[in-house]
């Protein structure tokens, strides 16, 4: 779990810088730049929170999982859409954000019985 944190936030900072300075002529040239931004923003924060679950709830496999999938999910179908320029693509999107709601949602209710 701890890996897969550290390599969810180093890409979180590595795609966030590129797409600010490597690929800004690309996003302009398509408008997709807050699209990038999004996807760079749910990264990172979903990084930290992939972080805090490994070091302070190793129980709580499944909200990692669900969290990480969907951040991928998520975020993966905004950062292929904004090089792309798919709009469709935008119609995965809101798949990535359930599971990120019910990762949440779970991390929820798992502490409610402690």
């Amino acid at each position: 779990m701890l890996r897969i944190a550290a390599a969810t936030g180093f890409l979180a900072v590595a795609l966030g810088a590129f797409g600010a300075h490597g690929l800004q002529g690309r996003l302009l040239e398509l408008g997709t730049s807050e699209v990038w931004k999004t996807a760079s923003f749910y990264h990172l924060c979903h990084a930290v929170v992939l972080l805090i679950l490994a070091l302070a709830l190793p129980q709580a496999r499944w909200v990692f999982r669900l969290m990480t999938l969907g951040l991928l999910i998520f975020s993966g179908s905004l950062y292929v859409l904004s090089l792309s320029g798919i709009k469709v693509l935008g119609a995965i999107t809101p798949i990535g954000g359930v599971l990120l709601l019910v990762a949440w949602a779970l991390l929820f209710f798992s502490q409610l019985r402690q």
